[in-house]
């Protein structure tokens, strides 16, 4: 996760925010052995070697305390750090005690789901990376009943409507009614806002859409809304890339209790789904497929 160069070697113990900006401006910060002037360049500690007056400040940085957080992302928030049309951030969800933590991908607004955020920008690289194939899971609410054979172009991976080609996925569908089909969906790496573009080249428009598993994080008992510290060996299985994980989840959430019909962050008590209720899905347990998106 890149950074600007000042707060890194300000959390590296070095100097100031402040005294930072005045090192870089005379020439004493390198990244990569070239060295830096402008005080608002940025460098990615996991990525890029960062000096200081000579000396490496990259073992510094990796003995900052790592924080980890499994947010059950509501629809109407941005995955992201800032925003220039002001609307409401994920970050504003988690206390500001925690620090400053980035989301690891991205959900799109008007999806909702699981989210981790952390200041560990290693673990960020291998979730995110396109060659590592951690899976995200994800369930599908679409308007009517697409036939099998549509179905089937978006498994084998269907041309968005920018003329580009969506990867690959697992698309299983767990129910329907004569309005509504409900699918799951599993994908690795992807483009923007795939899964909507996905359903509408096959003119079924996503209605909801919930992210519900990443790699082998799956929290079944985390109120929407609300959020938990990840437990030391849930951070270790998303660094191994293990793909199966606990089902129901167990840990209870940072907002006061893990059970269904919990109040969310914001107080509403949750209305129990009025939506048929899904069968298991079939093949859910094979790892198939390519494509991560964010919603």
């Amino acid at each position: 996760m890149e950074e600007r160069l000042q707060k890194l070697i300000a959390t590296a113990g070095i100097a100031s925010r402040r005294a930072a900006e005045e090192l870089i401006a005379a020439g004493e910060v390198t990244v990569n052995g070239q060295t830096v002037t402008e005080p608002g360049t940025k460098a990615d500690p996991a990525r890029d070697h960062i000096k200081v007056r000579g000396r490496l400040i990259n073992p510094l940085l990796a003995e900052r305390e790592k924080t980890y957080v499994l947010l059950n992302k509501p629809r109407g928030y941005l995955a992201s750090l800032a925003d220039p049309e002001g609307r409401p951030l994920v970050s504003e969800l988690v206390p500001a005690s925690l620090g400053r933590l980035h989301p690891v991908g991205r959900l799109d607004f008007n999806t909702e789901g699981l989210l981790i955020l952390t200041n560990d920008g290693e673990l960020t690289n291998f979730i995110t990376a396109a060659r590592n194939k951690v899976e995200k899971v994800y369930e599908v609410k679409v308007k009517g009943v697409p036939p099998e054979a549509a179905v089937e172009r978006l498994r084998r991976g269907i041309v968005l409507e920018d003329g580009t080609r969506a990867a690959p996925a697992v698309v299983e569908r767990t129910d329907e009614t004569k309005t509504n089909s409900w699918f799951e969906v599993i994908l690795h790496e992807g483009r923007n806002q795939q899964i909507r573009r996905m359903f509408d080249a096959i003119g079924h428009s996503v209605t909801k859409l919930r992210r519900v598993r990443i790699g082998s994080l799956r929290d079944d008992r985390l109120p929407t809304g609300a959020w938990r510290h990840l437990m030391p060996g849930e951070v270790a299985s998303l660094k191994r890339g293990d793909t199966r994980g606990g089902r129901g989840g167990g840990a209870k959430s940072a907002k006061g209790g893990a059970g269904r019909g919990e109040r969310s962050a914001g107080g509403a008590r949750r209305e129990p789904s009025r939506e048929p209720r899904k069968k298991p899905a079939r093949g859910a347990s094979k790892a198939r497929g390519a494509g991560h998106a964010r919603g």
